[in-house]
């Protein structure tokens, strides 16, 4: 309870500046209650209550001592005024800061410089310079120092380098300059506007140096990012008899933790650190950690981190973010000592932090430990950290990566304050789980909130169009990267490449490699694949030739490209010798991706029995992906026995894959297993599998149709179902007559109804297009599965009757009918 007295007629005598008329101090933001009156207090009370309110930053204080003041009448002095003024200022209330500071009868210095420094902490640079102005024009003060180094300081933090430079010229005409203090604030302005040249100039003439004035410099070096220059400094510094503090080290070590291949300097500047006694030091320690775990010096790190004694969050959050950087560290026990850092951290009783969290779920994130992940969230919600746009935007990576995409959709709703990376992280998580169309929806609201989007947003929406593979969608998408200048970036035309392979449009995907400026080894590679799957199998070789002429890295998705051009064609000898460059020359270990490609190569020229033996030996015979590619050639080739053999044992590497079934059932039916084929058919009932529907897709004036198979239910159901049947009437007409062909099949389609057409939703997608498209524009038609051979002998001769050209893509390849032959050269 506040002390009381009886208000006092006169008005404060003991401290000069008090106003006869309280009308002048501006009323306090909550309403006045008439014909209530309280006794005033002693100034001392005022002033501490106050002092107090400026410390904590609590706004409620400083309006109750404000409103006592004006409820008791009291009249308070200049010295009570800028308290109240610095009170309202350091809580961020600049509006009502400004109403007392006009109301005030008088002004000093003090109440200048308090009402700059409120703008300036607020990043208001503009009002401060607006205020610095108004003092200098205010004939009655004369501002000092402070004045200046507020101003200074407003300037560095909006980077204003322009108006820093006028108020150091007018702090030079003043003669306040030649201080320390003044010097320091002139190199601290500079600094942060990145004007290392003046920064180093205002130095090299000060009058007056401090320790201060040569750590400002060192830190100046390190925000511009030159760690080299910073320990030279650091050198002078030393020679200089200049003692090397904390915050000196603290800084240069940060610097040296960017610095690679610098073995040497890390060495000398741990050195130095024990020379001066500062190893113990928390600050110093959390630096060395850092610096180590950032280069890959991680028993160094521990060892600093296990000398410290009075291990604090900051030089946990090092240590343990040391683990996340790991790279691609082949040992996940290794990094999962983070988690036990974390348990240490709460046995000691420490307060995680925000940044705590996000080394941990990175490491979550890097092991795909879900289950680890999932208790690391609950300690955050428990926290009341879930709001974090860091901690948020690190749970949707980590749900999305094992495909809880609807747990990571949560934890962006979760996220109050969406960042752009927020955005795209749930962009990216929709395209990665194969849901390209929310993907889409989403980009589409970030759009309508009008935030903009980076390269990395446009990248991954370019990435759900490839998945989609609609030709509109993409050009939309295109036209807004163009419009936005995304284009000019070098991973946005990679993904524009990809994009443009994906729709079966090799020639703009052509056109996007030409245009990007620099082109990096993505670029190259996913223009090879380009060429690889859509049947220009030589364009590609030679572009790989091109690019190893051209002295671009080659990595092992560059391989992997060429690996499929060479499996496509059957180029047998070409293959192993770039399978045997990768693994020789390059050091390449080959994954499930490259060994799949070099089974269908073998597979590709009848070489079964090789291709079975390559699999056993490349220690991945356990991968399913392996021994679909040797089935495939086995049904290509009519290898039953050996593919009966397969489907087995893929049965028992995905018992739950209908795939496996399906393949299985036909295997012992072309083979005349009657019985094993209807016991497969129950064991896949008992399983409660189906087989998944074949699906067609394709955009035709600006609509996409969906077609599945032995479903007649399209949206032109009988247009589509009478040009079908006209355009196989006119092929036939072409075609020799004699035996059970594919012909027969369409001819007696009336006889036995429309699901016999439609059992190829493929067929109904052309024929839809042929009826929809100009008679120049190509038909691409997108499909979920392979073709089966009678759509592809049909749509062969469709393309030579019609002599324009047909695109179907299926899961491994683009169909290039033209002329009546297909690109695939009757191999898929």
């Amino acid at each position: 309870m506040l002390p009381q007295r009886q208000p006092s007629p006169e008005p404060d005598r003991h401290l000069p500046g008090h106003h006869a008329n309280p009308s002048q101090i501006p009323p306090p933001p909550e309403p006045r209650r008439a014909g209530l009156r309280l006794p005033s207090l002693e100034p001392s009370a005022y002033g501490g209550l106050l002092r107090r309110a400026s410390r904590t930053r609590s706004m409620a204080l400083s309006r109750l001592a404000h409103s006592h003041m004006l409820r008791a009448g009291y009249l308070p002095g200049l010295f009570l005024r800028n308290n109240l003024l610095a009170a309202y200022a350091r809580c961020g209330d600049m509006r009502h800061a400004r109403l007392l500071f006009d109301g005030m009868p008088s002004r000093d210095a003090v109440s200048w410089n308090t009402l700059i420094a409120g703008y300036s902490s607020q990043g208001s640079a503009r009002l401060a310079l607006g205020a610095f102005r108004d003092a200098r024009r205010d004939g009655a003060v004369a501002v000092d120092r402070f004045t200046y180094s507020t101003v200074l300081a407003a300037c560095g933090g909006a980077r204003d380098g322009r108006s820093g430079r006028v108020a150091h010229g007018l702090a030079v005409v003043s003669g306040l300059v030649r201080t320390a203090f003044m010097t320091n604030s002139v190199i601290d302005m500079y600094a942060k506007c990145g004007m290392i040249d003046e920064v180093r100039l205002v130095f090299d003439r000060a009058e007056e140096r401090d320790e201060v004035s040569w750590n400002l410099l060192l830190s100046a070096y390190v925000r511009m990012g030159w760690p080299e220059v910073a320990v030279h400094v650091l050198v002078w510094m030393h020679r200089s008899g200049v003692k090397l503090d904390a915050f000196a080290l603290g800084g240069i070590l940060k610097a040296c933790s960017e610095l690679k291949d610098s073995e040497d300097v890390r060495t000398m500047l741990h050195g130095c650190v024990v020379k001066v006694g500062l190893d113990l030091d928390v600050f110093v320690g959390s630096a060395m950690v850092d610096m180590y775990a950032k280069n890959g010096g991680l028993e160094e790190a521990i060892k600093v981190f296990d000398c410290i004694p009075d291990q604090n969050v900051v030089i946990y959050n090092a240590m343990i973010a040391g683990f996340a950087r790991l790279g691609n560290d082949p040992c996940p026990e290794t990094r999962i000592e983070a988690v036990r850092l974390y348990a240490k951290l709460l046995q000691r009783r420490i307060r995680p932090s925000k940044f705590t969290f996000k080394s941990l779920l990175e490491v979550c994130n890097l092991t795909n430990a879900v289950r680890c992940g999932r208790q690391i969230h609950a300690h955050v919600i428990l926290s009341g950290l879930q709001g974090d746009e860091f901690i948020g935007n690190a749970l949707i990576n980590l749900y999305a990566k094992v495909r809880l995409v609807d747990d990571s959709l949560r934890c962006f709703h979760r996220t109050p304050k969406r960042e752009i990376f927020t955005w795209t992280s749930m962009i990216t998580a929709f395209v990665h789980n194969e849901h390209p169309v929310k993907a889409l929806d989403l980009f589409r609201e970030l759009c309508y909130l009008e935030k903009e989007p980076d390269q990395f947003t446009m990248s991954s929406v370019m990435n759900a169009c490839a998945a989609l593979s609609v030709p509109i969608a993409c050009e939309q998408i295109h036209c807004y990267a163009v419009k936005s200048g995304f284009d000019q970036f070098t991973l946005c035309g990679n993904s524009q490449i990809e994009m443009y392979r994906c729709t079966g449009d090799l020639k703009a995907a052509n056109k996007t490699f030409e245009k990007i400026s620099c082109l990096d080894t993505f670029s190259w590679s996913q223009m090879i694949l380009s060429y690889a799957v859509h049947g220009h199998e030589r364009e590609a070789l030679l572009l790989f030739k091109k690019m190893e002429d051209c002295g671009v890295m080659i990595n092992e998705f560059a391989f992997l490209a060429v690996l499929v051009a060479c499996s496509h064609q059957g180029l047998v000898h070409e293959g192993f010798r770039h399978y045997e460059t990768m693994v020789s020359d390059y050091g390449f270990v080959p994954d499930v991706k490259h060994i799949a490609c070099m089974v269908d190569l073998l597979g590709h020229v009848g070489k079964v029995a090789d291709a079975e033996d390559f699999i056993m030996k490349s220690g991945l015979e356990n991968d399913a992906v392996l021994w679909h590619a040797l089935l495939h050639a086995c049904r290509i080739h009519g290898d039953k026995d050996r593919g009966i053999k397969i489907a087995e044992k893929l049965m028992l590497l995905e018992p739950y894959a209908a795939n496996s079934y399906v393949m299985l059932y036909n295997l012992y039916m072309d083979a005349g297993k009657i019985s094993l084929a209807m016991r497969t058919r129950g064991q896949m009932r008992e399983r409660g599998m189906t087989k998944e529907a074949g699906i067609c897709w394709a955009e035709f004036g600006g609509s996409i149709h969906h077609f599945v198979d032995g479903d007649s239910s399209c949206s032109q159901k009988a247009e589509t179902f009478t040009r079908l049947e006209e355009l196989l009437v006119r092929v036939k007409q072409k075609t020799e007559h004699g035996g059970m062909n594919i012909w027969e099949l369409g001819f007696h389609a009336r006889k036995v109804g429309e699901n016999s057409i439609s059992k190829h939703g493929e067929l109904l997608a052309v024929a839809l297009g042929l009826t929809s498209l100009p008679n120049t524009a190509p038909v691409r038609v997108m499909k979920n599965q392979n073709m089966s051979w009678e759509s592809h002998e049909t749509l062969k001769l469709l393309s030579e009757g019609k002599n324009r050209e047909i695109i179907i893509r299926d899961p491994a390849r683009f169909h290039h009918f033209s002329q009546g032959s297909c690109s695939c050269r009757d191999y898929w």
